[in-house]
């Protein structure tokens, strides 16, 4: 008899059931699109079309994508400490003050390439100190982590709504916006990138806050698997008994794992802020921070799975605009229901079809799934 959750290779654990499940996810959406009165095919050719069919699509699609990785990455590491980060929303909503006190600061003193590291610095800093006070108040007060950074999602948004009015609008404006960052706060693009490769990008939004994004999922794999913190970090989210019996201080781990978390989802404002709409506005975050957790749950909190992960909801997102065009009876809240079906069936429903892939296997080869063969049978 088959246990249903016993190992599977790390191939089919990280890669096989997580593309049955994206499988199942768009068949479904297929139906839907079906009962609108469309041909799910041409949908999805479409759809594909509009987030890889050009440069321009292509700089949309990984645009989208910079954001989710950063906050599937901040999800992630909430993650390996058995803690759920639902604040990201609100962390990476918050630091784009830390963003805008460097733009507008800065940005006719010194060049790019200096205020980006200071406003990487003010960035992660805002949203490691507004994901602290979650943090102490689970690891000293017993508060519930994901009541609390939903509760700090509300108050930053109002916080930014009091800043973006009353305090950073210039005197001139009606818009609840800072004034246009000048040049030297302004990222370069990426699309010589995708021109080198012979396509054609006329004004994409894709920067330099890409490449960061990929080296801050490097470093996530560093810390979570090569370092001492990060086997503290995986050592309480698998195990606090066993953590707090070898010495580790949880109070100590939830905090720094939080203010990580926290500092990654704030690295995210640095994409719509500098790279592309060079000026801090209401709502720039634009659901990022909950997409994030859909990413870090595909990508099973590994950076190797929640990049390509951001990178498929980026398509979502560019190539549901342009489904949306095409076909006037998708609307846009159908799209939504297509990204809420690859949440539901990566998320909630990972392990659905997990005991049938152990079945499988385990009628192949006993030994993938840790089993061995009874003795003279």
């Amino acid at each position: 008899m088959s246990v249903p959750y016993a190992k599977l290779p790390r191939w089919a654990d990280y890669g096989l059931i997580p593309f049955i499940n994206l499988l199942v996810a768009f068949i479904v959406a297929g139906l839907v699109v079906l009962l609108v009165g469309e041909n799910p095919f041409r949908a999805a050719a479409i759809l594909i079309e509009g987030a890889f069919g050009g440069g321009q699509n292509i700089a949309y699609t990984l645009y989208y994508a910079t954001n989710f990785i950063f906050t599937g990455l901040a999800v992630a590491v909430a993650f390996h400490c058995g803690l759920f980060n639902i604040g990201g929303e609100g962390q990476a909503y918050i630091a784009g003050l830390g963003v805008a006190m460097v733009g507008l600061t800065f940005d006719t003193v010194l060049p790019w390439w200096l205020n980006f590291p200071l406003a990487i610095l003010g960035a992660a800093l805002v949203g490691a100190l507004w994901a602290l006070i979650p943090a102490y108040l689970q690891a000293k007060r017993g508060s519930h982590i994901v009541i609390t950074t939903i509760m700090f999602n509300f108050i930053a948004a109002s916080i930014m709504v009091y800043m973006l009015v009353d305090v950073l609008k210039p005197l001139t404006s009606m818009a609840p916006q800072t004034r246009t960052f000048q040049p030297g706060a302004q990222l370069p693009k990426l699309n010589w990138m995708l021109e080198a490769v012979g396509f054609s990008v006329r004004s994409g939004p894709l920067n330099v806050s890409f490449l960061l994004a990929l080296v801050m999922a490097f470093l996530v794999w560093l810390l979570i698997w090569r370092t001492k913190l990060g086997y503290e970090i995986r050592t309480m989210g698998f195990s606090p008994k066993a953590a707090r019996y070898a010495g580790i201080k949880e109070a100590r781990i939830i905090v720094i794992t939080m203010m990580i978390s926290g500092a990654l989802a704030g690295m995210m404002a640095l994409n719509p802020i500098m790279g592309d709409q060079h000026r801090v506005q209401l709502d720039f975050v634009t659901g990022a921070g909950f997409v994030g957790i859909a990413v870090a749950l595909m990508g099973r909190s590994h950076p190797a799975g929640i990049v390509p992960a951001a990178i498929l909801f980026g398509m979502l997102y560019q190539g549901g605009a342009e489904l949306a065009f095409e076909m006037p009876n998708i609307s846009r809240d159908m799209i939504v229901i297509i990204q809420g079906l690859v949440i539901l069936f990566a998320g909630a429903l990972e392990h659905m079809f997990r005991p049938w892939v152990q079945t499988v296997f385990a009628s192949l080869s006993p030994q993938t799934v840790g089993m061995a063969k009874e003795q003279g049978v």
